[in-house]
């Protein structure tokens, strides 16, 4: 993939925020970023809902895969780094989250179908899913934001 240098400004405290949020999941503040644009293009252009459950042996194979790495990993990043070492990513789909091929991205099921709800997710790794879009903005920024300027961002975009 060629990255291209993006400088912009944003907000003391939403830098701030970006920063903590991007040491939490163990990434770089560009990447949370690219991570948070992609899961809100996906979201704008994807239907919110799979109109059917996906096949149930396929179903089958994945929870014996990947069993172990969703009840075993502590945060979202961990989490990541388990499915993309098996080839899968999670994104935002609708109000929850999906299961994809990796890097190929294509949708292979609904987390819950996999028995691990977003919601419950959520709730054992203590925040949402990095870049998700569908909770109140309050929950996505953590602890008390300072009254400062804006400050630039240059670099890992």
């Amino acid at each position: 993939m060629d990255l291209q240098d993006v400088h912009f400004r944003m907000p003391v405290p939403m830098l701030n925020a970006a920063q903590h949020l991007a040491r939490e999941a163990d990434i770089t503040v560009g990447q949370l970023l690219r991570l948070a644009l992609e899961a809100e293009i996906a979201r704008r252009t994807r239907a919110a809902k799979t109109p059917n459950r996906a096949d149930e042996r396929l179903l089958a194979s994945l929870r014996s895969l990947l069993a172990i790495d969703l009840a075993a990993a502590r945060s979202w990043g961990e989490l990541s780094g388990r499915l993309a070492r098996k080839g899968f990513a999670l994104r935002e789909a609708g109000g929850g989250l999906a299961l994809h091929s990796h890097p190929e991205g294509q949708r292979l099921c609904k987390a819950s179908e996999l028995g691990f709800a977003y919601g419950s997710l959520m709730q054992r790794f203590g925040k949402p899913f990095p870049g998700q879009c569908h909770v109140r903005a309050g929950e996505r920024v953590p602890g008390p934001l300072s009254k400062h300027g804006s400050a630039d961002l240059i670099g890992d975009v």
